[in-house]
């Protein structure tokens, strides 16, 4: 029997809170928040079954996130299976404006990898090569090439958590193969606001719906689970 091919890409999972009209976040300096603690802990569960997460610079620089599993005990689980406490952490810049005091370089040990614009190369290597793993992903960053690259650095599984500009990206490249959306009970109603996505081309439009593979409420939250690949299990 012949073996089957590896993957040539990660299989590709993308998470997003929003508000019943849309926005990740408001306008203001604080951090809104969407979610609630149980569906904060399902949040660290799938991070926990993940090879690597990845978000934008954007993202790392407004909510300078750890991107580390929180619980002990899937931290426990992923050691004793032979593999890194918490997820690699990868990010990509157009221009390398990126800070090395950020928590995305600086909570945990986990590997961090920073796929880069070639223009921004130079600069990116001399600010956070100490810190990080620093890539020349193409003019612009490609992330379809990126996909390729971590599946040769051994990640299978991907967990894309935003901001909107990374999520619009991979869906309108047709690379997400499961979507992820938790809808907050209220609305935002700011058009200074960053939306879940923008404008865009998608491969979902009203002839071709994605599938609803779970409806699920977690508290005063709804997940919305949508299968938008056929390496999507259906449950």
């Amino acid at each position: 029997m012949s073996r089957r091919p590896e993957p040539t890409r990660p299989y590709v999972l993308l998470s997003c809170a929003a508000s019943i009209d849309g926005y990740i976040d408001d306008a203001s300096s604080q951090r809104l928040l969407l979610s609630n603690d149980e569906d904060l802990d399902r949040v660290d569960a799938v991070r926990a079954s993940c090879d690597a997460i990845l978000v934008g610079a954007g993202t790392v620089r407004r909510d300078d996130p750890r991107l580390l599993v929180r619980s002990p005990n899937r931290r426990a689980e992923r050691v004793t299976a032979g593999r890194p406490a918490s997820p690699t952490k990868v990010t990509l810049t157009a221009q390398g404006d990126l800070d090395p005091a950020a928590r995305f370089f600086t909570a945990g040990d986990p590997a961090r990898l920073v796929y880069c614009a070639t223009g921004a190369l130079e600069k990116t290597q001399e600010r956070l090569g100490r810190l990080a793993t620093v890539i020349d992903a193409g003019e612009p960053v490609d992330p379809g090439w990126l996909l390729t690259d971590l599946a040769a650095r051994g990640v299978r599984r991907l967990m894309v958590e935003g901001g909107g500009t990374v999520h619009a990206q991979f869906l309108a490249a047709g690379l997400a193969d499961e979507l992820h959306l938790v809808v907050a009970p209220f609305f935002v109603g700011d058009g200074r606001a960053p939306r879940f996505v923008g404008e865009g081309r998608f491969p979902w439009h009203p002839g071709r719906r994605a599938r609803l593979a779970e409806a699920r409420q977690i508290g005063d939250v709804v997940l919305l689970r949508y299968a938008l690949s056929a390496r999507c299990p259906a449950d």
